[in-house]
């Protein structure tokens, strides 16, 4: 495996919320960093809510990445916890605060407690492209087959 790439990480409230766990990985081959709420009191998401839950860090990406803010499988089967805009994007240039949105898709109410792992940072490589207005496409076999073309 090649070598971990560097990507500045800091603390938005260091006194406040040093006790917060970092992203980190939770086992040698994820893909994804585990993400912390830093929620100062309990926040209670209600069915069909949306809570923007705080996590005290901020980070600083190279051009040419992103970082992808996508649900934790675990909160999503077993309490029907989501990203409402998943994945979210963290791009290169932005320095705020990294925040959740989550979203309760269950049939209870879900408690986020300080430092509970909620969601997950993947980091990604991006290019970005120059659009070139054409009058036409090529071909391809799929053509314009949208959702569900081939069948269930």
């Amino acid at each position: 495996m090649p070598p971990a790439k560097a990507v500045a990480c800091r603390r938005v409230r260091p006194e406040a919320d040093a006790d917060i766990a970092l992203p980190q990985y939770m086992t040698p081959h994820s893909s994804g960093m585990d993400i912390c709420a830093a929620v100062a009191e309990p926040v209670i998401i209600a069915p069909g809510d949306i809570a923007l839950i705080p996590t005290g860090f901020a980070i600083a990406l190279p051009p040419g990445y992103e970082a992808q803010i996508r649900p934790r499988s675990g909160l999503a089967v077993k309490y029907g916890i989501g990203i409402i805009n998943s994945p979210g994007t963290i791009d290169a240039d932005y320095r705020g605060e990294v925040q959740i949105a989550l979203i309760n898709l269950g049939k209870a109410d879900f408690t986020v407690n300080r430092g509970d792992r909620i969601a997950q940072m993947v980091i990604q490589q991006v290019c970005q492209v120059r659009l070139n207005l054409v009058d036409d496409l090529s071909t391809s076999s799929r053509n314009d087959g949208g959702f569900g073309h081939t069948g269930v």
